[in-house]
C-alpha cells in the first residue's frame, strides 16, 4: 500500500528498531552490556560517535535515511529509551505503567511512519492508540514466552494481585482462570485504544497509509476476538492467511467508505 519511493526508507526504520529490539532481548548480554549497545546506537543516530559504526550498522543507515527524508530522530530515540528500559525493568505496577512502556515501544513507530507520509490533520493520538494496541495484543499474544524466555511480565501487576495470581502461572501450558480474567481486562483496555485510532483513517494526510491504517485496525479487532476466545498459553494465537485476508478486505472497504 505504501509509495514505492518510502519503502527503503521503512525498511532502513525496521531494521534499525529490529536490531535494537534484538540487543534488549539478547539472553547473553547484561543489562548494562544491553544499555551500554544502545547508548552506542544513540550516539551514532545522533553523529556523535566518531569511531564508525563496527556493529552498529543500522543506527547509521537510520541516520542517513533521516538526512534523506528530512526526519527528526526524536522517534528512534523513544525507542531506544523502551529498550534501555527492557533492559532493566521486567514488571509494570499498572494499566498506566503499561501504557507509558508503550508510549516509547509502540507509538514512535506510527509517529514515524506520519511524519513519512506528510503528517495527520489531527496530530498524533489516533495512531499512538492503534500502536500501542498492538503492542499490548502482542503482550497478550507472547505472555508465556515473555515470562520463560526474557523473565518479563508486561501485563499489570496489580490487576494480577486482584485476580489472586502471581508471575508463576505464565510458565504454565494453560491459562488458569484467573489468568484469563487478567487477559480479558487486559483485552478490555486494547478495545479502548482501539476505538480511540479509528479516527486516523480520516485525518492521515497520506490516503495510502490511512488504508494501510483501516486494515491494520481490522486485524487488530479479529485478532482481539481470537485471543479473547483461544489460550494464549496453551498454543501461540495468531490470524491464518484467511482470516488476515478477510481483514484486509474489510480494512480497505472501512478505510474506503470513512475518506471518500
Amino acid at each position: 500500500m505504501l509509495p514505492a519511493r518510502l519503502r527503503p526508507h521503512v525498511f532502513t526504520f525496521y531494521n534499525f528498531a529490529r536490531a535494537a529490539d534484538d540487543i534488549a532481548d539478547d539472553p547473553e548480554l547484561s543489562a548494562q552490556q544491553k544499555i551500554y549497545r544502545l547508548d552506542r546506537y544513540e550516539r551514532i543516530l545522533l553523529g556523535d560517535d566518531e569511531r564508525g559504526a563496527g556493529d552498529c550498522v543500522p543506527a547509521l543507515k537510520m541516520r542517513n535515511s533521516l538526512a534523506a527524508t528530512g526526519g527528526v530522530p526524536r522517534h528512534c530515540l523513544d525507542l531506544l529509551r523502551a529498550f534501555r528500559q527492557d533492559a532493566a525493568k521486567d514488571r509494570y505496577r499498572d494499566w498506566a505503567d503499561l501504557i507509558g512502556y508503550c508510549r516509547l515501544s509502540a507509538a514512535p513507530v506510527g509517529r514515524y511512519m506520519i511524519d513519512l507520509h506528510g503528517g495527520s490533520h489531527a496530530g498524533y493520538g489516533a495512531s499512538d492508540a492503534l500502536c500501542m494496541a498492538l503492542q499490548i495484543l502482542n503482550h497478550v499474544q507472547d505472555a508465556g514466552d515473555d515470562y520463560d524466555l526474557l523473565g518479563r511480565v508486561y501485563l499489570p501487576a496489580d490487576w494480577m494481585e486482584k485476580a489472586g495470581v502471581n508471575d508463576d502461572v505464565l510458565a504454565g501450558d494453560a491459562c488458569t482462570p484467573a489468568l484469563r480474567r487478567v487477559l480479558d481486562w487486559t483485552l478490555s483496555g486494547v478495545d479502548g485504544l482501539l476505538a480511540d485510532s479509528l479516527s486516523m483513517t480520516v485525518a492521515l494526510k497520506s490516503s495510502r497509509l490511512a488504508l494501510e491504517s483501516a486494515i491494520i485496525i481490522a486485524i487488530a479487532r479479529r485478532l482481539r476476538k481470537k485471543l479473547a476466545a483461544a489460550d494464549p498459553l496453551a498454543a501461540h494465537v495468531t490470524l491464518d492467511k484467511w482470516q488476515l485476508a478477510a481483514s484486509a478486505a474489510h480494512g480497505v472497504a472501512a478505510g474506503l467508505a470513512a475518506r471518500f
